[in-house]
């Protein structure tokens, strides 16, 4: 890349995602992007529009200015003339469905088709098999977009079979993940002193298999007495709002009934990266036994991964990308005796786990967020060429396959509209 400063010759950039305090995988994303790149590139003006769920109020950092009301299409409208007034050069935007407002997270076609600047688009989830309205909202992104984002080649995949994205608009930079120190910390700090500690961290839903480790508890304590699976993490909020507890409360029932309650910790909390990165450093195992197959992200996988960890997973995309190469081991989804086998295997076999644990890290190094703020500055220089070129020549963006997506006109009389 011809740079022609130590920002790749931008001046300015906006993020759009939802953004810590929010307590989400994407919030929590926007806002260590965001970090990285104001750490690595001091002299970049950047700044962060948030997205606002209706039904909370956050206390955001100064590096939110501008706030999105989820369900408002002239929100939208609004932080595009913002966007456009301050004559931001790159907007970053973090696309997942469920946080945009209309059918299929419509409602950021309003921003994206109103802006006059190049977006680079990060998708956090792509679908192999998308409903109409979600395969026509994605497809317009993708259209929108100068430049798309995966953290997989399987995402990368799946938008040309599935969206017809060129390979040449797709950049894969893999999750950033924070320095976690490889060496075990004291575990007497987290009261775990003398135990093999399991570990699952993150928000807490149905589809994370939670309770197939639990039922895999009765066959480890009979090979290690003192193992233990730490639960980190609160319920999802939307979880939360539907069903209340339900999920834990099950889970918490089920660990009774197995007569292993003492030997399963739930610690009910959003944890900090401080708390979160002294269970990983304490975790003998990591273990997503997630349910969806078709994951293509997950930022826990990436961070137990960049730590150095051991770690057992089921099968989704994401994972057996991630963990090839004896990066980790894989066993088939809602399968308690593989978990209980697996376990038992690594905690008897110390150096069959350490040399895992070298393998991990050694890839991890490809994610610390330094490494990945430069690969996404790169993919928004290239993005800004391109489209100062292209506006120079009055082209469209060539998105091969597709023929421009004009969708109808927004508007949801059915929705109540904040004002």
């Amino acid at each position: 890349m011809n740079r022609t400063g130590p920002n790749g010759g931008l001046r300015r950039i906006a993020m759009l995602g939802n953004h810590t305090p929010r307590q989400c995988g994407i919030a929590t994303f926007t806002a260590d992007l965001s970090g990285a790149l104001r750490t690595r590139f001091p002299a970049l003006d950047s700044f962060v529009l948030a997205m606002n769920d209706p039904k909370q109020t956050y206390a955001y950092p100064e590096c939110v200015q501008v706030q999105i009301a989820e369900q408002s299409i002239d929100s939208y409208q609004r932080a595009a003339e913002i966007l456009n007034g301050r004559k931001v050069e790159v907007l970053s935007l973090q696309h997942e469905y469920g946080i945009f407002g209309g059918e299929a997270g419509s409602h950021i076609l309003a921003l994206m088709r109103a802006v006059r600047l190049p977006i680079v688009t990060t998708l956090h989830t792509i679908l192999s098999d998308p409903t109409p309205r979600q395969r026509a909202v994605m497809d317009e992104i993708t259209r929108l977009s100068e430049r798309l984002v995966v953290m997989s080649a399987h995402g990368a995949k799946l938008l040309g079979t599935v969206h017809g994205v060129h390979p040449a608009r797709i950049d894969l930079i893999p999750h950033g993940i924070p320095a976690v120190p490889f060496q075990s910390t004291d575990q007497q700090r987290l009261g775990l002193e003398g135990r093999q500690v399991l570990l699952t961290f993150g928000l807490l839903a149905p589809d994370k298999g939670i309770e197939y480790v639990i039922d895999a508890m009765p066959g480890i304590l009979r090979r290690f007495p003192n193992a233990v699976y730490v639960v980190l993490g609160a319920s999802h909020p939307n979880i939360v709002a539907e069903k209340g507890e339900s999920y834990r409360t099950m889970l918490q029932d089920r660990a009774s009934h197995l007569g292993v309650a003492s030997s399963v910790i739930f610690h009910n909390r959003f944890a900090t990266l401080e708390e979160l990165t002294a269970f990983l450093a304490a975790a003998d195992i990591y273990i997503t036994p997630y349910l969806k197959m078709e994951q293509i992200t997950s930022g826990t996988l990436a961070y137990a991964l960049g730590s150095g960890k051991a770690v057992i997973s089921t099968p989704y995309l994401y994972a057996r990308e991630l963990l090839a190469k004896g990066r980790g081991i894989l066993v088939p989804c809602r399968d308690p005796a593989a978990i209980t086998r697996e376990v038992v295997g690594l905690l008897a076999d110390e150096p069959k786990r350490l040399a895992m644990r070298h393998r991990a890290a050694e890839f991890g190094r490809t994610m610390a967020w330094p490494v990945v703020a430069a690969s996404y500055l790169e993919s928004f220089g290239r993005a800004h060429r391109n489209f100062t070129a292209r506006v120079a020549a009055q082209l469209p963006i060539w998105h091969p396959g597709h023929a421009p997506l004009v969708l109808p006109e927004m508007g949801f009389p059915y929705m109540e509209t904040p004002s």
